[in-house]
């Protein structure tokens, strides 16, 4: 949809993300508001209105933004330490102050479907590629069965994480990631 008037200044865009991201760190997602970001960065609320449907839209464009380095994972010569860091590294990441946003934004996305977009897109997209390079490295190497699904193996990795995250509460330690690594690489293993 083409924005009516003035197009987006690059100035005012990042006063306004630094402002929600940085109300949203102090305060947590329920408490900021349009008014506040809009006061924060110096801007009418009208001006926030224009470029995002709600307060969940440009919260998330805050976080997103400040969260675009992906936490990368090197490649050691083994698809199983590989996955091994990638989910410990998520998971730690999952515990902090800025990762506790991402389920904010999950519960969120459940009734904003631009907000769960842009969750699907610019955070959990980057993380199943770097899982998809994983395992295809793993296929390469001979590690992992040839006719293995790749998507479903990815799915078999992240959902117990987010399953004790979201739902049961369940801690995340290192026992528990070592224990998920095992049994999917054992259903998938050459």
């Amino acid at each position: 949809m083409a924005e009516k008037g003035r197009p987006r200044s690059e100035k005012t865009e990042k006063a306004i993300l630094a402002a929600a991201y940085k109300l949203l760190m102090e305060d947590g997602f329920q408490s900021v508001t349009v008014d506040s970001i809009a006061k924060e960065a110096g801007v009418s609320k009208a001006t926030i209105y224009k470029w995002w449907p709600n307060k969940a839209s440009v919260v998330a464009d805050s976080f997103f933004a400040a969260a675009q380095q992906r936490i990368h994972t090197p490649d050691t010569g083994s698809v199983e330490k590989d996955l091994l860091l990638q989910l410990g590294n998520l998971s730690d990441f999952l515990e902090t102050d800025r990762g506790r946003v991402i389920t904010e934004l999950i519960a969120q996305g459940q009734f904003d479907q631009d907000v769960a977009n842009a969750y699907r897109t610019r955070y959990f997209a980057p993380r199943r590629l770097e899982a998809r390079e994983i395992l295809q490295r793993g296929l390469d190497r001979g590690e992992l069965k040839k006719d293995m699904n790749i998507e479903l193996s990815i799915d078999l990795i992240f959902a117990p994480l987010f399953y004790r995250m979201l739902v049961t509460g369940a801690e995340v330690d290192s026992d528990f990631i070592k224990n998920v690594v095992f049994y999917v690489l054992t259903g998938i293993k050459a």
